[in-house]
């Protein structure tokens, strides 16, 4: 088409007049590819257009330049010349126009040419395809044929390989066959040597008498012995033999002795030589003689035989250097410290010994596992148990040793020792190695029989321990009190209560000793159950003793009590007696004072102790017994129950002493208040002198009595113990007051005096700090004042207090004027509920 296309342009540029091109020539090649129709119709165009465009440049670029300044016209026409010379706008219409045809033709008969060849294409594709189709029917009858083929192929050749299989288990069964065979005539061989004649070993082959073949020999006279022993056996369980089978088994019989014989012979001479060879520490020797060994009772006799020969299972002096080494010289009495530094280096060393033997059983010992359980069993059974054996004699209850050799506490201690320290030896043990020996079970049997009674040796030690020191303190007191010279009975009585005292120091003794017993019971007992039960029995011990202690001081601290009220009622006297007897009797129950208050204190330190002393027990059960109880139900519970019981005779004790302390102070109260209470008092005379708005000296001396008797009740005493004691003491005083002012009489000046004196009771008794109390010695305030108002003004003076109306008329009754103002009738008219 390019060559067409070229010979046009030529045509055209040899002609100028409008001639018709020549038809194009396109073809489908053209088409193909990246077609572009731009591409195309330039193509189609540019063959023509060029001369235009070249025209139209060479009239531009001044060949018709002397047209352009002056004949050119503002609307783009030409005058003259120029307008006749101006070429055409679009010279080449008509050449493009039959281009156009032509190509369009062209294109058509293209189209029907690719239409032509696309049907053949498809008639052919049609057929292709159908071949295509039937090709592949036929492979894949070919594929599925040769599927078949493999098949039979495949289970042929399984066929094949089976049975190639079965023919080597035959073969190699032959072979197993023809081997045991082979093995059984030389067998047969050696055993008509054995059956020969009895004891006879001198005609043996060189094998079983060559040092250098001995394992050979070793295992052929095993299976030697097992075969007729087994055939023995099969005579023995079978019918009965008829003659031949009769003297095969008598020669078997022979063969057997004969065999055995050799057998121990052959073991003693590789023992001879084992022995040999550990001496010489010759390891590979060793290991050699024991391979074999292991053919007889699996080496049980070797490994026995090397335990056995261990120096420290044979050495005397082994077993006398471990009793020094632990319990010191012989007659000196070992302490649990010295036991324990005495056992660990022991025990170190016993380690040491066993880790240096396990090396060599590891090198020598087919089985070191084996050797190493019998090791050590060995060494638990013998070297611990006798020293064990005399480091703890198992005492009798019934005659306990006594406490200046230690007492059960030592052995019980001695046995905590031991335990402790065999334990840490176990676990020790087990890390170097014992095979599958239970060594901690093997332990636990050592001491079985030390702790079968273990609970009942802990309590019995608990209650040696307490009445041993109950001895020794009252041995302290008796010296105490020997010393103290020649004393007043009562003086001597109070001196040497003073002396016998509840100690902290000794219930903290008590609970040390406890803490000790408990810290054992936890070595012991392994299970919580076992455990608890134990702890409880230990922990009842203790509740025993601090009951027993701070009740029996309680109650000597109540017998200070009751010998100064003995005193006091043995010196009181009448009133009519001469001034020198009356004299010496205020001597006597100052005495008798003196030794009241001096039980108080010691009555109230040994109160306050005893509060110490069960809050000690409560801490020590809250931090140390509780979470050992906790595990197992119930026993927390019957535990705190168990302490409530044993506190409870203390308390009835502590209760009785106080009521008794309150009776001491209210006794001297009474005595000072009849000692120093004067009828002028509250009756002083209207004189004109201005009234004492003091105290009274009675009223001084009581206050000044409570407040230094009462000081060691407000530091012995808390909480609701404290506030009961007080409350009772001060309802005490003010009946006793009640009736002490019922003795006198008052007048206003009087009146005031008392009223004065209800003030100070009033302020000290605040100290008590108890309502009720304070209460009643307000209201006792309130009716002092009838002794101070006017006769017409008692009726509006208990307007506002209707409830102390009955006490007030006693006291109006001890006003001076009560008669000269007959005030009996006045108050029957104004209460006339009270006649």
């Amino acid at each position: 088409m390019k060559d067409s296309r070229d010979a046009v342009m030529n045509d055209k540029s040899s002609k100028s007049s409008s001639v018709s091109p020549l038809p194009l020539i396109l073809d489908v090649d053209d088409f193909k590819g990246d077609f572009s129709f731009d591409a195309l119709f330039g193509n189609l165009v540019n063959e023509l257009l060029p001369s235009f465009h070249d025209e139209e440049t060479y009239s531009s670029e001044g060949h018709g330049s002397g047209v352009g300044g002056n004949d050119a016209l503002s609307n783009g026409h030409l005058r003259g010349d120029a307008a006749k010379s101006a070429a055409p706008l679009f010279p080449e219409v008509d050449k493009l126009l039959a281009l156009f045809k032509d190509s369009y033709k062209e294109l058509v008969d293209l189209r029907k040419q690719v239409d032509g060849r696309l049907f053949n294409l498809k008639k052919e594709v049609s057929v292709q395809d159908s071949k295509h189709r039937k090709t592949l029917a036929e492979l894949e009858k070919g594929v599925d044929g040769l599927f078949d083929s493999f098949a039979r192929l495949d289970s042929r050749i399984s066929s094949v390989g089976q049975t190639a299989a079965k023919i080597g288990d035959h073969l190699q069964s032959a072979d197993a066959q023809r081997e045991t065979a082979s093995q059984t005539i030389e067998l047969i061989k050696y055993l008509m040597e054995f059956n020969s004649s009895p004891g006879d070993l001198m005609e043996l082959s060189p094998l079983f008498s060559d040092d250098s073949r001995v394992a050979e020999a070793a295992s052929i006279a095993q299976k030697l012995r097992s075969f007729a022993e087994e055939d023995i056996g099969r005579q023995g369980i079978g019918a009965p033999p008829v003659m031949g089978n009769a003297a095969a088994s008598r020669g078997l019989e022979v063969a057997v002795a004969n065999l055995q014989d050799y057998c121990n012979e052959l073991e003693n001479r590789l023992l001879a030589r084992f022995d040999a060879a550990s001496q010489r520490r010759e390891l590979s020797s060793m290991a050699e003689c024991a391979k074999i060994l292991s053919q007889f009772n699996r080496g049980t006799s070797a490994m026995q035989h090397y335990v056995a020969t261990r120096p420290m299972f044979i050495d005397v002096e082994v077993m006398n250097a471990d009793t020094r080494l632990v319990l010191g010289d012989q007659g000196a009495q070992a302490s649990p410290s010295n036991v324990a530094r005495g056992l660990s280096s022991l025990y170190k060393e016993i380690t040491d010994t066993v880790r240096k033997e396990a090396a060599t059983i590891m090198a020598v010992f087919p089985s070191p596992n084996e050797v190493m359980s019998i090791l050590v069993q060995r060494v638990l059974e013998q070297r611990v148990t006798a020293l064990l054996d005399k480091l703890l004699v198992k005492p009798s209850l019934v005659n306990l040793p006594p406490m200046e050799e230690g007492g059960l506490l030592l052995y019980l201690r001695m046995l905590a020792v031991a335990y402790e320290k065999t334990q840490e030896l176990a676990r020790d043990l087990r890390a170097v190695g014992c095979g599958d020996l239970d060594v901690e079970g093997l332990t636990e049997s050592l001491f079985s029989a030390h702790k079968d009674e273990y609970p009942e040796q802990e309590q019995a030690s608990l209650r040696q321990l307490y009445h041993a020191k109950m001895e020794e303190l009252r041995a302290e007191s008796q010296q105490i009190s020997e010393s103290t010279g020649t004393i007043g009975r009562s003086k001597g009585a109070s001196v040497a209560s003073s002396h016998q005292q509840i100690s902290v120091t000794v219930v903290t003794e008590f609970v040390r000793w406890n803490e000790e017993a408990i810290s054992r019971c936890t070595l012991f007992s392994s299970q919580p159950a076992t455990l608890a039960t134990n702890v409880r029995a230990v922990f009842t011990c203790l509740l025993d003793q601090v009951s027993q202690y701070i009740t029996e001081g309680l109650e000597r601290a109540r017998e200070g009590l009751t010998d100064a009220a003995n005193l006091r009622e043995r010196f009181m006297i009448g009133t009519s007696v001469s001034r020198r007897v009356a004299a010496a009797a205020a001597s006597a129950a100052e005495a008798a004072a003196t030794a009241g208050e001096s039980s108080f204190r010691s009555f109230m330190v040994a109160v306050q102790r005893c509060g110490s002393s069960v809050a000690i027990v409560q801490q020590y059960f809250a931090n140390s017994i509780s979470r050992l109880l906790l595990p197992v139900d119930g026993a927390h519970a019957a535990s705190c129950e168990e302490m409530a019981t044993a506190m409870s005779s203390a308390e009835t004790a502590a209760y009785k002493g106080l009521q008794q302390c309150i009776e001491t102070v209210m006794a001297e109260v009474e005595r000072l208040l009849s000692a120093e209470q004067k009828s002028t008092d509250y009756r002083s005379p209207d004189d004109g002198i201005a009234p004492d708005h003091r105290p009274t000296n009675a009223c001084t001396r009581v206050v000044a009595y409570l407040s230094r008797v009462l000081e060691s009740a407000f530091t012995a005493l808390e909480g609701l113990n404290k506030q009961a004691f007080l409350s009772e003491l001060g309802n005490r005083l003010h009946k006793g007051l009640l009736n002490h002012w019922q003795k006198f009489t008052f007048n206003p000046s009087g009146g005031l005096r008392l009223k004065r004196d209800i003030t100070e009771y009033g302020e000290f008794v605040r100290s008590f700090n108890a309502p009720s109390v304070d209460e009643k010695f307000e209201l006792l305030g309130i009716m002092a004042n009838v002794f101070i108002v006017a006769p017409e003004s008692l009726s509006t003076l208990f307007e506002g207090t209707p409830s102390i109306r009955k006490d007030s008329q006693r006291f109006i009754q001890l006003r001076e004027d009560y008669k000269s103002a007959k005030l009996a009738a006045r108050l029957s008219s104004l209460w006339p509920s009270s006649s």
